[in-house]
């Protein structure tokens, strides 16, 4: 393996399993906020009972999510410093605001879980309104990052090199926007989803059960309308991608032939040795109308870029295709669940809708890991897109397959405790004839 491939494949690892974390730390404290207002509003226990066992869940994944972004910290300057040398004054503007955020989430996390019975009811509600804010600005910070690797902007380029530099400009460069929202909105529909899948699934057992009913009702509250969302945000980022990275939406589309009218590809297994791709449905002027809002509009196709600067174009097809087969399932499923509650009908009696959501838990964050995967391969040979390629910023230490093999096997380790902490939260959920005998009717003043 070389050097370079080894400190992507680490990169890739550890961005892979941190962004589970980051996710998880956006969208929980919703879900925890939203079930400690309904308590408030009905006294219903189960409801309270919801909300601490969401923090619990908050706490562990927050931490676990500390230590792999600690380790992407160092790995940013270890394996890149070329990229942390040029770039670093640009997008250390972010990456500060981030941990500013990082710290406010972590003071009010610890107030919300020490706080039951320590402080006022609205006091407490409102710390943890404070941590599910500061999860989403610390995730928008960090996209923002990322954003600026795919449309640099705030520089002048000067005999090769990044000059007068202004980072407030780098921070609003033009793809800040579309994915910053379309990263929001997978966080809240991912980790809605997840919860709602789970409890989905087990109320196919217990149909009768109070604690799965109303986790279903919170998570959908929350994960439904940011998938039915989620297309509009796709279609900014593509309209983004379209203007400013042409050679990564052509390979998104594995789209080669520059012309009017392209094809919107639907599945397809591209060839990049011929140059066509095959078994795909083709919808004619489908793409030229998705990225520039005209059928008749051309579409630059990859044989117009040089080849050395094309990304694999198999994986960032394929994982294009997951992420938007994913996402249309959780927006139709969505679409299905406010259709029956529009009708008053019982969502949690409903079994083949049911089934479609305990489906749904895992499809969220595979459709992130995949997006994910589009943005950072797509964007190669460039770590800096059209400024500085990946192969000029990474380190020249040797031997780097060896902190790969280490820090995969450590990851492996963490995720395997973190299951077994989230498995034992939900195996020990209350049965619905619990309540009456264990938990005694509690007044919303109380907290």
């Amino acid at each position: 393996m070389s050097d370079l491939l080894a400190a992507r494949s680490q990169m890739a690892m550890s961005l892979a399993f941190h962004i589970i974390f980051a996710v998880v730390g956006i969208g929980m404290p919703v879900l925890m906020v939203v079930a400690e207002r309904r308590w408030q509003k009905t006294g219903d226990p189960i409801y309270l009972e919801l909300a601490r066992r969401w923090a619990k869940g908050t706490a562990i994944l927050f931490a676990v999510g500390a230590v792999s972004g600690t380790v992407l910290s160092f790995e940013l300057g270890l394996l890149w410093p070329g990229f942390m040398e040029a770039a670093g004054p640009i997008i250390g503007m972010p990456f500060s605001l981030e941990g500013f955020a990082f710290f406010t989430e972590a003071i009010f996390l610890g107030v919300y879980l020490y706080g039951w019975n320590r402080i006022s009811a609205r006091a407490h509600l409102w710390a943890g309104i404070l941590v599910a804010v500061s999860g989403a600005a610390s995730g928008i910070f960090v996209v923002i990052a990322n954003a600026w690797m795919n449309a640099p902007t705030g520089f002048e380029l000067v005999n090769g090199r990044i000059q007068n530099l202004d980072p407030i400009a780098g921070m609003l460069n033009p793809m800040a926007f579309p994915q910053t929202l379309h990263m929001t909105l997978a966080s809240y529909a991912a980790t809605g989803f997840a919860v709602a899948g789970i409890h989905a699934f087990l109320l196919l057992f217990d149909r009768q059960n109070g604690f799965h009913r109303r986790a279903l009702s919170v998570a959908l509250l929350v994960g439904a309308p940011a998938a039915l969302l989620q297309p509009v945000s796709g279609d900014l980022s593509a309209k983004a991608v379209a203007r400013l990275q042409p050679a990564k939406l052509a390979a998104m589309e594995a789209h080669f032939e520059t012309g009017p009218r392209a094809p919107l590809l639907l599945g397809g297994w591209p060839d990049v040795d011929r140059e066509e791709t095959r078994y795909g449905i083709r919808i004619p002027g489908g793409l030229s109308f998705l990225a520039f809002g005209d059928v008749e509009a051309e579409v630059t196709g990859l044989r117009d870029f040089p080849r050395d600067e094309w990304p694999n174009v198999a994986i960032v097809h394929l994982a294009f295709q997951i992420m938007v087969g994913l996402g249309t399932y959780l927006a139709l499923v969505s679409l299905w669940a406010a259709w029956v509650g529009w009708r008053r009908r019982d969502v949690a009696g409903n079994r083949p809708l049911l089934v479609a959501v305990a489906l749904a838990a895992p499809m969220g964050f595979i459709a992130i890991e995949a997006g994910w995967t589009v943005t950072e391969v797509g964007r190669q040979p460039w770590i800096i897109y059209g400024v500085m390629r990946t192969a000029d910023a990474v380190t020249s230490m040797p031997g780097l397959v060896y902190p790969f093999a280490v820090f995969t096997a450590l990851y492996c380790f963490l995720g395997l405790i973190v299951a077994w902490l989230l498995y034992r939260q939900i195996i020990r959920s209350p049965r619905a004839d619990e309540w009456s005998r264990v938990y005694a009717p509690a007044r919303p003043g109380d907290a």
